[in-house]
C-alpha cells in the first residue's frame, strides 16, 4: 500500500521554482470560484507518519492560498469542555461552511490510530471508530461537500534520519520531541494500524492520497496540485445540476390502513385536582433529580415533536419552571439561517449538544427533515430517504457519550386541532402561534400522518425510543411527559456511582 511512497520520488530546485507561480495562481484563481460561488465546502485533511512534513505542507499552503477563505485548525490534545461531549463534535463545529476551505492537521482518524497503537483500545474498537468516521464522510459527501485526504508517509529509515536532521538544526530542533521518538520506536505498530486505517477508509467519495513526504518540494507539488485539480473538477460538475436517484423500494402505507398513531387512545384525560398533584410530585422529582451529585455526569436532550398545536410549548415550560435555569437550554427550531444552510443538514443540531449536567432542549428538531421538509418537498426523496440512517447514527453517538436522549411525539386528533386553531384566532395573546402555514399544513394531514408514522417506524430505536404522548388532553400529555423524563434521568443515574 505504501510502496509508492517509498520509491524515492524528487523534484529539483529549478522545476520546483517553474512550477510553483502558475500553480499558486491557477488555486488561488480556483479559490476565489469557490467563494464567488459558494455552493460546496472543501475539508483537507493532512495525516502521516511523524516528521513526513504535515505542519510545513499546512503551513504552505495558507501561504499558497487566500487565508481569508481558509479555516486551518490543528486538533491536538482535546479540551476539557470537548471531552464532556461524543467525540465528533469538535469536528462538526470546526466544519467549513459553502465557498470556503477547511484544513485539518489532526482529524477524525488521530486518536483512534494513537489508541489502538498504545494498546489503550481493541481492534474491534479502532473498527468501531473507522466505521463511523466512513458514515461521516458519506454524509459529508452527500451534503455536496469535496473531501481530500492526505497521507504523508516515510520509511523508517527516513523518519530516523529526518528527526535527527531536524533535531541538529538549531531552528527547528523544538520541532522535534520526547514523543516523537516514542513514536518512531513503535514504527511498525504504526505502520500495521496505519495500512489498517487507510484500506478501510479510503472510499470512492473520500479516497487517501498517498504521497512521499521525504522530499518537500515533490510532496508539496503533490498535494497543491491534487487540491487544484480536485478544485477544478468539482467546479466544473457543480455547473451541471445532478439529480441523487433512489435505488430503494418505496415507503407505502400498511395496506390494511392501520398505524401506531391510529392505535393510540386520544380519550385518556386527567382532571384538574389531580394534574395538580401529580405536576407537583413530578416537577418535585425532576428538580431533585437536577440537583443530584450524579446529574453532573449525566446529559440530556429532549426533542419535541408533534402536530401544529399539540402542546409542546406547554409540556416545555413544565419542565423549564422545574429546573435550575442555568442547566438547561432551550432551543426553537425553525427554518435554517444562511448561516445554517451553508453547512450540512446536521451541523445546526451538533453545534446544540450540551456538555455534562445540562438539558438541551429542542422544540422541533432534526426529524424535520423526515417530516415536514419530505411532505412539502423542501429536500429531494433521496435527502430524506438517507436522513433516517443520518438520525440513528447521530443518536448513536449521543447515547456512547452517555447523552439520554428523550424523543416526544405529541399528538392530537384533526377535530382537536381544528378546536385549538380557533381558539387561537380568538384570544389576543395567542394569535402569533397561528400561521397560514398552519392552515396549509392541515391540508396535507394523511401526508404528514405517513411521514410520522415511517419515521416512528424507522427511528424508534433501543438507544434513543420515541414516546407518544396522546395530547387530546393538555393535563395528561405534560404529567406524560414529565413522568418520562424523569423515568430516563433516573434510570441512567443509577448506573452512576457518586465519587
Amino acid at each position: 500500500m505504501f510502496e509508492s511512497a517509498e520509491l524515492g520520488h524528487k523534484i529539483d530546485k529549478a522545476t520546483y521554482d517553474a512550477e510553483v507561480p502558475k500553480l499558486r495562481e491557477a488555486l488561488l484563481d480556483a479559490q476565489f470560484d469557490l467563494a464567488e460561488k459558494p455552493k460546496f465546502p472543501v475539508i483537507i485533511l493532512v495525516g502521516g507518519v511523524d516528521g513526513a512534513g504535515r505542519g510545513e505542507t499546512v503551513n504552505l499552503l495558507n501561504e499558497w492560498m487566500d487565508p481569508r477563505y481558509v479555516q486551518t485548525h490543528g486538533m491536538g490534545e482535546p479540551s476539557d469542555e470537548e471531552m464532556e461531549r461524543p467525540m465528533m463534535w469538535r469536528f462538526w463545529r470546526a466544519l467549513p461552511p459553502k465557498g470556503k476551505i477547511g484544513v485539518f492537521l489532526g482529524s477524525w482518524y488521530t486518536w483512534p490510530i494513537l489508541n489502538r497503537v498504545m494498546g489503550l483500545t481493541k481492534t474491534a474498537d479502532l473498527d468501531q471508530s473507522l466505521e463511523r468516521a466512513k458514515r461521516l464522510e458519506k454524509m459529508l459527501t452527500d451534503e455536496g461537500a469535496l473531501i481530500i485526504k492526505f497521507w504523508l508517509h516515510l520509511s523508517k529509515e527516513k523518519q530516523e534520519a529526518r528527526l535527527k536532521l531536524l533535531e541538529k538544526n538549531p531552528k527547528t530542533r523544538w520541532r522535534v520531541t520526547k514523543r516523537d521518538w516514542e513514536h518512531y520506536k513503535r514504527y511498525d505498530k504504526f505502520l500495521a494500524v496505519h495500512e489498517a486505517v487507510i484500506r478501510h477508509t479510503s472510499t470512492a467519495e473520500a479516497p487517501w492520497i498517498v504521497i512521499e513526504g521525504a522530499d518537500a518540494r515533490y510532496r508539496s507539488l503533490t498535494v497543491g496540485k491534487v487540491i487544484l485539480e480536485g478544485l477544478r473538477k468539482r467546479l466544473a460538475e457543480d455547473d451541471k445540476k445532478k439529480v441523487a436517484i433512489v435505488r430503494a423500494a418505496p415507503l407505502l402505507p400498511s395496506i390494511d390502513k392501520l398505524h401506531i398513531l391510529k392505535a393510540l387512545d386520544l380519550t385518556q384525560k386527567l382532571e384538574k385536582k389531580k394534574f395538580a398533584e401529580e405536576l407537583e410530585k413530578y416537577q418535585g422529582k425532576l428538580a431533585l433529580l437536577t440537583r443530584d451529585p450524579r446529574f453532573k455526569n449525566i446529559t440530556v436532550v429532549a426533542v419535541f415533536e408533534g402536530n401544529d398545536a399539540a402542546g409542546k410549548g406547554g409540556s416545555i415550560r413544565r419542565i423549564t419552571s422545574a429546573v435550575d435555569a442555568r442547566q438547561y437550554q432551550v432551543v426553537p427550531i425553525a427554518a435554517p439561517t444562511e448561516e445554517e444552510r451553508a453547512q450540512p443538514y446536521l451541523w445546526r443540531f451538533w453545534r446544540h449538544v450540551p456538555r455534562k449536567g445540562r438539558i438541551t432542549i429542542f422544540d422541533r428538531s432534526w426529524y424535520g427533515r423526515v417530516l415536514v421538509e419530505r411532505v412539502e418537498k423542501f429536500c429531494s426523496e433521496a435527502d430524506w430517504m438517507r436522513a433516517y440512517h443520518e438520525i440513528n447514527d447521530f443518536e448513536a453517538q449521543l447515547e456512547r457519550s452517555h447523552v439520554i436522549v428523550v424523543k416526544f411525539w405529541l399528538t392530537i386528533s384533526k377535530e382537536e386541532q381544528l378546536r385549538r386553531f380557533e381558539e387561537r384566532k380568538k384570544t389576543g395573546f395567542k394569535r402569533f402561534k397561528i400561521t397560514d402555514e398552519d392552515w396549509r399544513n392541515r391540508e396535507k394531514w394523511e401526508d404528514y400522518e405517513q411521514a410520522i408514522c415511517d419515521m416512528v417506524d424507522r427511528t424508534s430505536t433501543r438507544l434513543a425510543p420515541w414516546t407518544l404522548v396522546e395530547a387530546n388532553d393538555k393535563n395528561f400529555a405534560r404529567i406524560k411527559v414529565l413522568k418520562t423524563l424523569c423515568q430516563r434521568i433516573e434510570t441512567a443515574m443509577k448506573k452512576i456511582e457518586v465519587k
